[in-house]
């Protein structure tokens, strides 16, 4: 069943294999497979299957799409992802975003950690199930069962008080056209990797996203909205660095540049 619904689709959508595999993530070897019977998708492929066609994970696995008379045509298809576009077009909806994620035992949708030395591959393996699979998984029960989240270590001293090192747990942002000014968020992007920033919202005017950082010492700088690849709004993180107390964000940053400072004068030396 699933093997002809895959078929019945991607020739929908008017795909080739290649395609089909670079919007679900996968080697276009295993579309092939599929489409032959010869391999069963895993779960969370199935899911982006589901995504990408606009139908029920159920009616993907029991419904033989073939020989119902109310598909959707090619044309149909065409037609609503045009109207999405239409619809968001600051927030790059032009193309369709597939998340893949992965589960645990019961069916549980995991944390995956994104350690800093992971940081770099992600851009290339973000949207890999078989990549995913690789990185440390966690669950936070407070978190609730709404929602899909992930984690990143992230780097350096923009969004002091929360210093280097820290894990931001960030839930995926689907409707980037939400996002509220200045909230703290996770931003993927091609040009500047991961970052921590607070957003604000410039899609409907610009097509763009102003980032601030908490630190006063960092610029805010503009990512335009073709560049960035995912956004996560920030919900929690963990960290092994205590907050100092009765210490300002200004005389903590200060700390910082004189320890900065310090270090560069005695590399000279």
């Amino acid at each position: 069943m699933i093997n002809t619904n895959l078929k019945f689709w991607r020739r929908e959508l008017s795909l080739t294999q290649a395609q089909m595999a670079e919007k679900l993530g996968i080697k276009r070897s295993l579309v092939g497979a599929y489409e032959e019977g010869r391999a069963e998708p895993k779960l969370t492929t199935l899911v982006n299957m589901a995504r990408l066609f606009g139908i029920t994970l159920d009616s993907l696995v029991t419904t033989d799409f073939t020989k119902k008379k109310n598909a959707k045509t090619a044309a149909q298809l065409q037609a609503q992802t045009a109207q999405t576009a239409a619809d968001a077009s600051a927030n790059r909806a032009g193309g369709l975003r597939i998340l893949a994620l992965t589960v645990d035992r019961e069916q549980n949708e995991n944390i995956e950690l994104v350690p800093q030395k992971a940081a770099a591959g992600y851009l290339n393996g973000y949207a890999d199930p078989e990549y995913l699979e690789e990185l440390p998984k966690f669950r936070l029960p407070m978190l609730g069962t709404t929602g899909t989240y992930r984690a990143f270590e992230i780097a350096g001293d923009s969004m002091l008080p929360i210093a280097s090192g820290t894990v931001i747990v960030g839930r995926y942002v689907d409707d980037w056209l939400s996002i509220k000014d200045g909230t703290p968020c996770i931003v993927v992007s091609g040009k500047e990797g991961i970052v921590f920033k607070r957003v604000y919202n410039r899609l409907k005017d610009a097509a763009r996203l102003t980032l601030h950082s908490d630190n006063t010492l960092y610029s805010p700088y503009e990512i335009e909205v073709e560049d960035v690849v995912e956004i996560w709004e920030a919900k929690a993180y963990i960290s092994s660095t205590f907050p100092i107390a009765d210490l300002s964000l200004n005389r903590l940053a200060s700390i910082v540049l004189d320890l900065q400072q310090q270090v560069s004068t005695m590399k000279k030396v």
